[in-house]
């Protein structure tokens, strides 16, 4: 191992800026730990661990070897080479210190039943989460079998499957790394799936939440047909329920020579019918699930369990399928030949191609209908040929769902006779959107895709739609919607990414580097939107987010209260060094995308403002037609002083709702128990919201919102709209439905002009 990295590390020790060390699904459940929300304990073997396993046996040539003839569309040749490559890694010697410190921290653990799982840095990741690609291990009681268990996750990173989505997404094989995951298990009376938006409609005032009885491995493989609960995010009411009958579930073998597997138990008669997770339980579930997404800003797709009177969440990864949507889609009028779950939205005809498992997927072709009793990660190549999923079992958070979803194909499941009631070639057409199976090739007047996007397009407001973002692998798909830019691009998550602290590396002569990483990851952004403009807001870390960086407990103090502390502007002119790095990046950036602009958040004085305008301006980054200053309004002096903020001669400002929110009602917005009196809606809240507007109009400088509020609540949308608002930023998944809200104020306005 290299100087400084560890084998182990444990749950509270990482958040999720520690994707590189310890791959997406173990930075989730680091962050989640730390954010308060009920997660099974556990440890994590790191990616540097499987980095020194493969340098220490000296197998990556020969992998590399093997996989470099691999025709990845050839599905019987990639299976081949697969099991190849894993015999190679297993049959590799673990190096004794390894396994020793695996066999510690399991002790340190407290022993007892726990899972095994896989966590690969190219997995779990906006754009790159098809989950399942890798192994899993359950019910592991015994230090060997913890040992042997992570190295079989390592093997499965070379599974088929992964192989293949790998190719897909340009990813080299072995620059892929994997963590693993060593986690208590939890015995699951009830598990299952929450979406914190509804996953086919997109519909964000919802949220979903799927349950069975037993272990949770059994929703995600489609092996049993799930409760559907629907609850309205904002009042946490349940809106709908539709249950389904279960007659078996998975639970945990518990004969002493059987006790690594899972087995099927009946479930009594009386039982099978019922609610699987009472009322108030889903309550207080969405309520888990609504705080998450607050936390990561992005709506979540989460794995839960119910273990006695607990609730424990086991994952959760961002929802990459959301679809701008105009409202439900109509239904095909033709006779029904098959119903099931809408799954993934979309219509699509072709001939039927039943495949029994997953050694006959070669026989899937392009535009065939693939029809199968349910479909594993193994389905994936064929699933890319098809033009739509149907399956007998499953609801939607089953494999095929998801995965279809992914891929924007059509997909129905649950639909029970499936296998049996058609035949290969026949010819049906598959309405997604509805769970609706037609005979022969039937077709909507107008295609669904078309209406949404024929829709969205011809929607032109004067009020620019702008879009929230951080994550460089986002940009490419959002640039392609109806927005006008970026209102804020957030650079914590870059930096977070490069994961040092930027004085450790001033110390070590490595300031050019800082520079072009931030550089690398602002152009990811300002090359995927020009020429529309990209407001950058410069590094708001806070001390205890900059000290969780390599090198931080050396420059930043422990503060109390670090949301009130040393951050935003006063920070820059402090430490200028660090800010001149950062502007530095940006000047590089804009060599080449002089769409980028700058908007310096938290600043407290108008002095602070003044003084941080005026090094910017030293370091060769002024005001100019191409070039915009904007400020962010998020403390209440702003409000009070903003004619003199203004003065100081800056070109636009944008409303943070979420800080100005908690510091004019004195609430902490990440308090569980004030989450209710947390509200932008308040009548104080919303006094500083328009004569923020109002004063800035009134001076001729551009006003603009990027803080939570307009994502939440259309009707605050709809205010600032009122009050001469120049542009509104939102979440990705609200740019379609505050255009149109945004639309619909400005036709109302004008007929009253």
């Amino acid at each position: 191992m290299h100087e400084g990295q560890k084998v182990i590390v444990w749950f509270d020790e990482i958040a999720k800026k520690d994707i590189h060390t310890v791959g997406g699904k173990g930075a989730n459940l680091g962050e989640l730990t730390n954010a308060g929300i009920p997660v099974p304990p556990g440890f994590i073997i790191t990616t540097a661990t499987y980095f020194d396993f493969l340098e220490r046996t000296k197998i990556t040539d020969k992998i590399r070897q093997l996989l470099q003839s691999t025709d990845v569309n050839d599905s019987k040749q990639l299976q081949q080479i697969a099991e190849k490559v894993q015999q190679v890694i297993l049959e590799a010697k673990m190096p004794p210190e390894l396994a020793t410190e695996i066999r510690e921290a399991y002790a340190k653990l407290g022993r007892g039943l726990v899972a095994v799982r896989s966590s690969a840095t190219a997995e779990d990741l906006p754009e790159a989460s098809f989950a399942g690609l890798q192994s899993t291990f359950l019910n592991l009681r015994k230090e060997e079998e913890v040992v042997a268990a992570v190295q079989g996750c390592w093997a499965s990173l070379f599974e088929a499957r992964a192989i293949f989505y790998r190719e897909e997404q340009g990813f080299d094989h072995l620059k892929v790394g994997i963590a693993v995951p060593v986690q208590r298990m939890v015995q699951s009376e009830a598990s299952g799936v929450m979406f914190t938006i509804e996953p086919v409609t997109s519909d964000t005032s919802k949220i979903v939440i799927e349950a069975i009885y037993g272990l949770g491995e059994a929703i995600v493989s489609g092996e049993v047909n799930p409760d559907l609960y629907v609850i309205d995010k904002e009042r946490l009411k349940i809106s709908s329920k539709k249950l389904s009958r279960q007659d078996r579930k998975l639970i945990r073998n518990l004969k002493a020579s059987e006790q690594n597997t899972n087995i099927w138990a009946p479930v009594p008669t009386s039982e099978q019918a019922q609610q699987k997770l009472a009322d108030a339980d889903i309550t207080k579930l969405a309520w888990i699930g609504k705080q998450i997404e607050y936390h990561y800003d992005f709506p979540q797709d989460i794995e839960w369990a119910k273990e006695g009177k607990k609730i424990f969440i086991l994952q959760t990864r961002p929802v990459t399928t959301i679809k701008e949507t105009t409202g439900v889609e109509p239904e095909i009028k033709a006779p029904v030949l098959l119903s099931g779950v809408a799954a993934s939205p979309g219509i699509a005809s072709g001939p039927v191609k039943i495949i029994s498992d997953a050694s006959k997927i070669d026989q899937v072709y392009e535009g065939d209908i693939l029809v199968s009793e349910k479909t594993t990660p193994d389905f994936v190549p064929a699933m890319k040929r098809a033009a739509a999923i149907l399956t007998n079992r499953g609801g939607r958070t089953a494999h095929a769902a998801i995965v279809s979803r992914e891929l924007g194909i059509p997909c129905v499941v649950g639909a029970e006779a499936a296998t049996t009631t058609l035949t290969n070639g026949q010819v049906i057409t598959v309405d997604g959107s509805h769970g609706k199976i037609y005979n022969g090739k039937v077709t909507r007047r107008i295609k669904t895709a078309s209406v949404s996007s024929l829709f969205q397009e011809s929607i032109k407001t004067r009020t620019k739609v702008y879009v929230n973002l951080a994550q460089p692998e986002l940009a490419d798909k959002v640039a392609t919607h109806n927005v006008d830019g970026v209102g804020l691009l957030r650079a914590e998550f870059m930096m977070a990414h490069i994961g040092e602290h930027p004085n450790y590396m001033i110390s070590q002569n490595r300031g050019n580097e800082f520079i072009f990483k931030l550089a690398e990851g602002i152009t990811t952004f300002a090359q995927a939107f020009s020429p529309r403009p990209v407001v950058y807001r410069t590094n708001d870390f806070k001390t205890n987010e900059y000290r969780a960086l390599t090198g931080g407990e050396k420059y930043e103090e422990v503060e109390e209260n670090p949301m009130l502390g040393y951050r935003g502007a006063s920070r820059y002119i402090k430490d200028i060094d660090v800010f001149k790095l950062e502007l530095a990046a940006i000047k590089k950036v804009r060599q080449n995308y002089p769409n980028l602009w700058v908007m310096i958040p938290f600043v407290r004085t108008v002095k602070e403002l003044e003084t941080t305008v005026n090094i910017m301006k030293s370091e060769g980054l002024k005001r100019s037609k191409d070039f915009k200053i904007w400020m962010m309004v998020e403390v209440p002096s702003n409000i009070f002083l903003l004619e003199k903020f203004l003065e100081v001669g800056i070109d636009g400002i944008s409303i943070g709702s979420n800080d100005l929110t908690q510091l004019i009602l004195g609430v902490d917005r990440d308090n569980a128990i004030l989450a209710k009196e947390f509200d932008e809606r308040d009548e104080a809240v919303l006094m500083a919201l328009e004569r923020a507007i109002k004063v800035s109009k009134s001076m001729g400088v551009t006003s603009s919102i990027c803080g939570q509020a307009p994502s939440v609540y259309p009707e605050i949308t709809a205010k600032l709209v009122g009050w001469g608002i120049n542009s509104v930023s939102v979440s990705p998944d609200m740019i379609g439905v505050t255009r149109e809200i945004i639309a619909k104020v400005e036709a109302k306005l004008k007929l009253n002009d």
